[in-house]
């Protein structure tokens, strides 16, 4: 501890600095296998984002489906309405927890 404290402030920031260059590898190293789920969730995102700016083709694809298999597209429908009910639901709910707002 004593002699740290008469060690050359020169040399500690030297080998402070070769520290962080290698930690700086190391976190770039680990970190290479969140580069596909992030990739994904960039994309799911994307995709999302433009059928919210286009509502226009899903709603074609859907009416396509009805025209072409209307028993398949009622069946669709059932299990959108009921994801959308659910989604709603659990916003309610979440915003009815009294937790802390960031």
């Amino acid at each position: 501890m004593v002699r740290e404290a008469y060690e050359d402030p020169w040399l500690r920031r030297q080998r402070m600095l070769v520290r962080s260059a290698e930690l700086r590898i190391t976190v770039a190293a680990q970190s290479e296998v969140l580069k596909t789920p992030l990739a994904l969730a960039d994309q799911v995102r994307t995709s999302v984002y433009w059928l919210c700016r286009h509502p226009a083709w899903p709603l074609g694809v859907f009416v396509a489906l009805a025209a072409v298999r209307p028993q398949r597209a009622l069946r669709w429908a059932g299990r959108l309405w009921w994801g959308w009910t659910s989604v709603r639901r659990a916003q309610i709910w979440l915003a009815a927890l009294p937790l802390p707002r960031v």
